[in-house]
C-alpha cells in the first residue's frame, strides 16, 4: 500500500529535520499539527540538496547532484519516488500547488555551490540568496496560507525578506567554515581576510532591515503558522545579536552558536509573549 510508504517517507523527512537542525526542529514543533509535516517535507528536500554540495567531499558531487535532480524531476512528474525524501516532498508540492519555478530556482543556487566560490556583485549575491533562501520561504508560505493565492501574494515580499535574513545570518555565522572549508565567499565587496567592525556592521544593518520587513509579515500569518515562525525569528535575532557583540576577528575564527539552554529560554519567553498577545 502506498499509504504505508508515504507514512515511512514522512517519518524520514521528520527525522532529517530533527537530526540536522535543533533550532528549525524546535520552531517546526510550534506549528499547528495540520501543517507541521509539510514543513518537515520541505526541509528534508532542501537539506538533502544542500548536503550534496556542502558535505560529500569524498564523492563526485556533480554526479550525485545530477542524479538527485533527475530523481526530483521524476518524483514531481510521477507523483512518487523510491527516495522517501523526494516522495514526501512531491506530495507537499502537489498538495499546495508549489510552483516549479521556485524549486528550479532553489536547485540552480545549489548547483552554483558546486563551482562558484566568489560573489563579486550585489546582483549575483541577490540571485543566489533568492534561490537558496527566499524561495524556501515562499514554499513554506504556500503551506502556511494553505494555498490561499490572495494571502500568499500579500505576504510574499515579507516571506522573502525573512528567508534572506535567516540565510545571511547563517553566512555570517559560518564565515570560517565557508571560507576555509569550502573556499566560498558569499558577501560581495568584503575581504574576509581583513573583515573589520565596519564591514561586519554593514552586513548586520542589512540583515536588520530584512528582519524588520519579515516581522511585518509574521504578524499577518494565519494562527496555525504564526507562533512557529515567530520562534524561528526570535532564534535568529538572538544569533544576530551575539554576532553583533562578537568582535570581527572572532567571527572569522570560530562558529558562534546559541546554546540549547538559551534556545529553551527563548521558547519559554516567546511562548509567554505570544500568548499574552504581545506579538504586534
Amino acid at each position: 500500500m502506498k499509504a504505508l510508504f508515504d507514512t515511512v517517507s514522512e517519518t524520514c523527512s521528520k527525522k532529517v529535520t530533527n537530526t540536522y537542525s535543533t533550532s528549525f526542529s524546535m520552531a517546526t514543533k510550534m506549528l499547528a499539527p495540520s501543517i507541521r509535516q509539510d514543513i518537515y517535507n520541505i526541509y528534508g528536500f532542501v537539506r538533502f540538496a544542500d548536503e550534496i554540495v556542502d558535505s560529500f567531499h569524498e564523492y563526485d558531487k556533480k554526479t550525485l547532484f545530477d542524479r538527485f535532480e533527475v530523481d526530483l524531476d521524476n518524483a514531481l512528474k510521477d507523483k512518487i519516488s523510491l527516495n522517501p525524501i523526494l516522495n514526501s516532498f512531491q506530495h507537499t508540492v502537489h498538495k499546495y500547488n508549489i510552483e516549479r519555478d521556485l524549486i528550479d530556482s532553489f536547485m540552480l543556487s545549489m548547483r552554483l555551490d558546486l563551482s562558484k566560490n566568489i560573489y563579486k556583485t550585489d546582483e549575483e549575491f541577490k540571485q543566489y540568496i533568492y534561490g537558496s533562501a527566499d524561495v524556501v520561504g515562499l514554499m513554506c508560505l504556500k503551506v502556511f496560507v494553505k494555498g490561499d493565492v490572495q494571502k500568499f501574494e500579500e505576504l510574499k515580499e515579507a516571506a522573502m525578506s525573512l528567508g534572506s535574513a535567516f540565510q545571511k545570518v547563517n553566512f555570517l555565522r559560518d564565515l570560517k567554515a565557508d571560507f576555509e572549508g569550502l573556499n566560498r565567499t558569499y558577501f560581495p565587496n568584503t575581504n574576509l581576510n581583513e573583515l573589520d567592525e565596519i564591514s561586519k556592521n554593514q552586513i548586520i544593518n542589512e540583515i536588520e532591515s530584512d528582519f524588520k520587513r519579515g516581522y511585518e509579515g509574521i504578524l499577518k500569518l494565519p494562527t496555525e503558522a504564526k507562533f512557529g515562525v515567530f520562534m524561528a525569528y526570535r532564534y535568529y535575532k538572538r544569533l544576530l545579536k551575539k554576532l553583533h557583540k562578537t568582535p570581527a576577528i572572532e567571527i572569522k575564527n570560530a562558529r558562534i552558536r546559541v546554546p540549547n539552554y538559551e534556545k529553551f529560554g527563548l521558547l519559554t519567553r516567546g511562548y509567554v509573549k505570544y500568548h499574552l498577545n504581545l506579538v504586534k
